[in-house]
């Protein structure tokens, strides 16, 4: 079970080359297991909808992000984290992700960001790598 930051999602949409889409495409197709909560959903979107993050041109529009979100939820295993976890991280919003990886029991947070790289988040159980390396394994 793994759980997925915001920011692979946007790399995911910026290019439809690399680790980030090959991941998208793999929660997509239920080929690997992953956990989402509420909040997750929100910070999505947030994120993914900002003007000019997916570029000067976006590929992908706003209904299509709204269709990839609602089979992201669709495959998805809901989580509904009974705790808060915060401030953990020094980016207070990345802490939603170490609250769903806890609540679902997931081991691994796949990000490229470099808030998660904590030694404290082993004392949970949880590791934090890129999209790459989780490719890999």
């Amino acid at each position: 079970m793994i759980v997925v930051d915001a920011n692979v999602l946007l790399g995911a949409l910026r290019s439809r080359n690399g680790a980030s889409h090959a991941v998208l495409r793999g929660l997509l197709t239920r080929r690997f297991s992953f956990a989402l909560s509420p909040a997750m959903v929100l910070e999505y979107e947030d994120v993914l909808k900002r003007p000019g993050l997916l570029g000067p041109t976006p590929w992908i529009d706003e209904a299509e992000i709204d269709t990839i979100l609602d089979a992201l939820c669709a495959t998805a295993v809901l989580t509904l984290p009974w705790f808060r976890f915060r401030p953990f991280l020094d980016d207070p919003k990345d802490d939603l992700y170490v609250e769903c990886a806890l609540a679902a029991g997931a081991a691994l947070i796949l990000t490229h960001d470099r808030h998660f790289r904590k030694p404290v988040l082993s004392a949970f159980g949880l590791q934090a790598m890129t999209p790459q390396a989780y490719l890999t394994l």
